[in-house]
């Protein structure tokens, strides 16, 4: 994520001439500093997007850096709604579902989550192989992903081991669950 931003880049952004972008900054609107020694100009990111939103305008590609991204593969319609509700779309939520291995994949080459919930229902095979796979490209080393072990799963911390980061046990507290992904978007968000 980008944190800081040259007057070009804010020009494209916005989708208006960098000349436009000087006059924003030379005019006190658009806050930022100037390189010492040069006239360049630095735009920092929170000031771009408090810019943006004061004026109405659209946030482009720093919306979307801005959403924690969620895929949910084979999970329950009931739980889909509730984890919904615990993180609404609102507070920057956005959620993507797949009922399969196969749509697991294109889901998360498309999506690109910051964090996957993976129900074991769907086939245990089935689900270690998606993680094993994801855990095998770097794009997901940092990649939150829970698994919903049933109650009969018999050592369900041992599913680490293939590359969960954690595991809640049916029946467990949705609530739980959202405020660990909670407190990870709030901690990316932060960085």
């Amino acid at each position: 994520m980008k944190k800081v931003f040259t007057t070009g880049q804010v020009a494209k952004i916005c989708k208006v001439a960098p000349r436009t972008v000087s006059k924003w900054f030379d005019s006190g609107r658009l806050k930022g500093y100037r390189i010492p020694g040069s006239q360049d100009r630095r735009i920092p990111r929170e000031q771009l997007i408090r810019f943006l939103k004061e004026h109405g305008m659209p946030l482009g590609e720093l919306e979307e850096e801005e959403w924690h991204k969620v895929l949910l593969i084979g999970t329950e319609k009931l739980f889909n709604d509730r984890i919904k509700e615990i993180l609404p779309e609102d507070d920057d939520f956005k959620f993507e579902l797949a009922n399969s291995g196969f749509e697991a994949g294109i889901a998360a080459s498309n999506f690109r989550p910051d964090t996957i919930v993976i129900d074991l229902g769907l086939g245990r095979a089935e689900s270690i192989q998606i993680v094993s796979n994801l855990r095998k490209d770097e794009a997901y080393a940092t990649t939150l992903i829970v698994g919903l072990a049933s109650e009969d799963e018999a050592a369900p911390e041992q599913l680490t081991q293939y590359g969960f980061n954690d595991i809640f046990k049916k029946p467990f507290d949705v609530a739980l669950l959202g405020e660990k992904i909670k407190s990870i978007a709030d901690a990316k968000r932060e960085d």
